[in-house]
């Protein structure tokens, strides 16, 4: 393996910085930029079984230390993704991506699934049972264990990829949400996602945002999400996919001592399109700045701090 080789499910990323679902599109206006082949792989724009427009405007606003999000899982629907930003991708890109799927019952996400499982783009399915901006779906799966271990087991039932199950901040203790999923079947989890907040227009004296409450992205989350999957890979026997705040080869090499296999950026592709870019050159750097040789000898590490 070399130097920033991981694994992740048991496919292998020629380095563990995979851009986070929602802040990486499908990919297109990245590569005008430069080679996203150089990435460990990318979770593709949150798909679910039917189009959506997202929530009304205004549906962003800045904070001190990152931002507030309620874009409502905008998309084309499961059939588009498929028929026309997929083999788009396919002209760009030779790796595998995460199949960010979105769903509002245990029914919606399986199908969601079994559709995208069948492009052989798709390496690993991550399924957001997360997301704080949206009605009767999404975060309601996150917050109840019994509920994240149904969906699991419905999208286990109709596929043979990795299933990735992406959880949320928004509850007391994380811990029993992961192992209900990892219990039901999950080959993997990955955390965090964004944090429920809100902003206020001083002078109209109300929310900023339509949809009152967002989600918080940005630097503000690092700390937290650290302590989030430091809990997680611990208690939960596999794999863990890290985010939440970062933006710098640092912050990676934080996120894989507190015991992730890969790492996703976010918000920080919004701010600087070349972040991706900028994180993996600088990495082996960063590794070798604090006594590391690769990134698996990082995890071994992990594995007894």
């Amino acid at each position: 393996m070399g130097k920033l080789s991981t694994v992740l499910c048991g496919i292998g990323l020629d380095n563990p910085v995979i851009p986070a679902s929602g802040t990486f599109g499908y990919g297109y206006e990245f590569a005008e930029l430069y080679d996203i082949n150089i990435l460990g792989a990318f979770s593709c724009k949150g798909t679910t079984l039917e189009p959506r427009f997202g929530n009304p405007l205004p549906r962003i606003a800045e904070t001190p230390a990152g931002m507030l999000n309620a874009i409502g899982l905008q998309n084309p629907g499961a059939d588009r993704v498929l028929s026309e930003e997929l083999p788009r991708l396919r002209q760009l890109y030779r790796k595998k991506i995460l199949a960010n799927i979105g769903g509002f019952s245990v029914e919606e996400y399986a199908e969601c699934a079994r559709r995208m499982e069948a492009d052989e783009l798709v390496g690993w399915l991550e399924i957001n049972i997360s997301c704080p901006n949206v009605h009767g779906g999404g975060m309601s799966f996150g917050t109840d264990p019994a509920q994240a271990a149904a969906v699991t087991r419905a999208v286990k039932a109709v596929t043979r990829k990795p299933v990735i199950m992406k959880l949320s901040p928004n509850v007391t203790d994380i811990v029993p949400i992961a192992l209900a999923c990892q219990e039901a079947g999950a080959d993997g989890l990955s955390l965090i996602n964004t944090l429920q907040g809100m902003r206020f227009d001083l002078r109209a004296r109300r929310p900023l945002i339509a949809n009152t409450f967002g989600g918080l992205s940005g630097p503000a989350l690092l700390p937290l999400a650290l302590r989030m999957v430091y809990q997680v890979t611990r208690a939960a026997d596999i794999p863990v996919v890290g985010m939440g705040g970062v933006s710098s080869a640092e912050d990676v090499l934080e996120m894989l001592l507190a015991g992730a296999c890969a790492v996703e950026v976010g918000a920080a592709n919004l701010t600087d399109p070349l972040a991706c870019k900028r994180i993996i050159d600088d990495l082996p750097g960063v590794l070798e700045k604090y006594g590391f040789s690769s990134v698996e000898e990082v995890r071994e590490a992990a594995k007894h701090g």
